[in-house]
């Protein structure tokens, strides 16, 4: 008797963007044009660190909707390391992103359970 065995390897690729700075209608355009580019590669997996972001403005919100819409779509998924500055944690409190979001401690950059 002979035994069978298969094996099946999966590789998972996480982008992080550290963000530092303000993430305004500025900035936002590169950060999306990144993740655009990232996605189009066939990265779904993303983690954004805003622990240095300093304020939030609607059009840096639409590019971390967007990305995590467009992961989703993907079977994907986007993880948000909390922002220190109090402005910015505010903003995403106020719009509800803390329950939209899942988010990471800065400790856990490779989150599990993705």
């Amino acid at each position: 008797m002979s035994i069978e065995i298969k094996t099946t390897e999966y590789v998972l690729k996480i982008v992080c963007f550290a963000i530092k700075g303000r993430l305004d209608a500025f900035e936002a355009p590169a950060l999306r044009k990144r993740c655009d580019d990232f996605l189009a590669e066939g990265t779904a997996h993303f983690v954004f660190d805003l622990s240095e972001v300093t304020m939030l403005d609607s059009a840096g919100l639409a590019v971390l909707v967007s990305a995590l819409k467009r992961s989703r779509m993907a079977s994907g998924d986007v993880r948000l390391v909390w922002p220190r500055e109090e402005i910015a944690s505010r903003i995403l409190k106020l719009t509800k992103f803390d329950q939209v979001f899942t988010s990471i401690d800065s400790s856990e950059i490779v989150p599990k359970g993705f």
